[in-house]
């Protein structure tokens, strides 16, 4: 018989949980694994909302194991550390990202590429390897393999540094990857949501110019004046699209809608990149001909290995990058996933977890 999950490790945790395909979270009482040797335990104090928690919550993936707790941009304070932990100390500041668990031994995982490994283990609602389902960031407790755990330098606020976990990593990594880090090259930004407006700030640090794509014409004086674009072009604006004909040395896609990919593809210069960073949940349509045209390339990145989360992360406190956030209380957080459904936050709401998750008992 499956203990339940308050019984099943010795540590009591409380957090809030999705139950079903409703994805109403509410209040929920759990467990975590004492510290091992090789493990961090802290205790979290921010949690971002992340796009694909409002999808696993509800379960429209298809792989969600209820109760589910979500959260993986979690940041907080070590209050524990195993035996043979080498980098943590009790009362750093830490975060741990979308990954908890890798088998460290095939080629992706020898060449710091654990996010690609095919026996990653997600933050939440995956199986850990002793069995047990793993819970993310709403909640009040942490425990990480020291391996999964990232350094959060002192002057990187905590709230507005939670959302890099994820959407900083995810736009980073192939900037870096696809060489879009040159400073001086032209790359285009579509969408500016929680993933579109981290992209532009980590590019314009690396030196890059950057256009943001944008279907909302009333995007362009918070592209330009706040987020610090060189220019905005609204893709359904024929003219715009033409006059930039061949300009872009790569695009970085963040949407997760249908959207045509042919205007994109006709924005690059020859031998241009455009990375795909959005999951849209049907297959797009790829016209191959402009592809062979000018031998462009169409590509995909998905996070980062932790060697390079760790150097975004340190990027990211050394030029003053955050996210945008709405720091909000967990009671909220049904609303907030209603709001985010509208795409109605700027850019990422964050849950306070230290000050307003309290336990009922």
């Amino acid at each position: 018989m499956a203990k339940s999950p308050e019984l099943e490790h010795p540590n009591k945790a409380f957090g809030w949980a999705a139950r079903d395909t409703s994805g109403l979270l509410s209040p929920f009482n759990f467990s975590r694994r004492a510290t091992g040797e090789k493990d961090v335990t802290f205790k979290v104090l921010f949690c971002g909302i992340c796009h694909s928690d409002l999808h696993m919550v509800k379960n429209e993936w298809g792989s969600s194991i209820y109760p589910l707790i979500p959260g993986h941009e979690i940041v907080g304070v070590v209050t524990e550390v195993g035996s043979k932990v080498q980098n943590f100390k009790v009362g750093d500041k830490v975060g741990v990202g979308c990954m908890v668990g890798a088998c460290h031994s095939c080629d992706n995982c020898d060449n710091h590429l654990e996010n690609y490994c095919p026996k990653m283990i997600l933050t939440y609602g995956a199986k850990y390897y002793d069995g047990t389902i793993t819970y993310g960031g709403y909640s009040d407790t942490m425990v990480s393999d020291e391996h999964f755990v990232v350094r959060i330098p002192d002057n990187l606020p905590l709230d507005a540094g939670a959302p890099l976990l994820c959407a900083g990593i995810t736009v980073y990594s192939p900037l870096r990857f696809y060489g879009l880090d040159k400073p001086g090259m032209h790359v285009g930004v579509v969408g500016l949501g929680g993933l579109g407006h981290v992209a532009v700030k980590f590019a314009k640090a690396m030196g890059v110019k950057v256009t943001v794509i944008s279907t909302s014409p009333n995007k362009k004086k918070e592209a330009l004046e706040h987020l610090g674009a060189d220019s905005f072009l609204v893709s359904k604006d024929q003219d715009q699209v033409q006059a930039a004909q061949g300009t872009m040395d790569g695009i970085i896609d963040t949407v997760s809608a249908q959207h045509p990919l042919l205007p994109l593809i006709g924005l690059l210069k020859t031998q241009g990149k455009l990375v795909m960073v959005g999951a849209p949940e049907k297959p797009l349509e790829l016209p191959v001909f402009p592809l062979l045209m000018g031998r462009k390339l169409v590509g995909g990145s998905g996070i980062g290995g932790m060697k390079e989360t760790q150097e975004m992360i340190d990027f990211a406190a050394k030029h003053n990058i955050t996210a945008d956030i709405e720091v909000i209380p967990i009671d909220y957080v049904n609303t907030a996933m209603e709001r985010l459904l509208k795409t109605d936050v700027r850019y990422r709401f964050v849950i306070d977890i230290g000050n307003t998750l309290k336990s009922s008992n």
